[in-house]
């Protein structure tokens, strides 16, 4: 079956979904692009909740891989964001640990974000888009915090003690980590 995917505000153009149902296909769920067409193979004894739940996910993780913001550009300063993390440094460090340079990037897949204290640089991870603020807030500190002190040591988590939602961000960042890597063995 194809149809097209809506697109909502502020989303990029979406390709027509088509959802392939296997009888051999026991558990793995997959996706390509073909012919400008997103392909999402299932088995076919899912349920169409089980459908419905791995086509958004396909399309959420082949949009995040391939129609990546267009102001992202990978490695590149982002002055909003310094300015963000300057006025979070300020308020939660002391004014310590504010990054030379700050940007998005497209190719951390498995981690939040990373920082490297010698060159005082900060590269949050796409993913981080469209996550709550105070979620990627915490982000930011954390990379500022390994600017101050680079390892995750005592100093370290002492430095964000004052950030009121270090541990709620650091649960929904869990969560959001577990629902990205679910495997398709356990479908919701």
């Amino acid at each position: 079956m194809t149809r097209p995917d809506p697109q909502g505000p502020g989303e990029h153009p979406r390709l027509p979904v088509e959802v392939r149902r296997s009888a051999r296909r026991k558990r793995t769920v997959s996706a390509d692009i073909r012919d400008g067409v997103l392909r999402v193979s299932i088995p076919g004894h899912f349920s169409v909740r089980q459908e419905r739940h791995w086509v958004e996910r396909m399309v959420e993780r082949m949009s995040a891989k391939y129609f990546t913001d267009p102001a992202v550009v990978d490695d590149q300063p982002v002055p909003a964001l310094l300015e963000r993390a300057t006025s979070l440094s300020r308020r939660y460090l002391g004014g310590q640990g504010i990054p030379a340079s700050i940007g998005w990037v497209t190719n951390q897949n498995t981690r939040w974000a990373s920082a490297t204290p010698a060159l005082r640089t900060i590269r949050l991870s796409h993913r981080l888009q469209g996550m709550p603020d105070w979620v990627v807030d915490y982000v930011i500190l954390h990379e500022m915090a390994h600017l101050i002190e680079p390892s995750h040591n005592a100093d370290f988590w002492a430095l964000l003690t004052g950030y009121p939602r270090t541990e709620t961000a650091k649960a929904f960042l869990e969560g959001a980590a577990f629902a990205a890597q679910r495997s398709p063995a356990h479908p919701a």
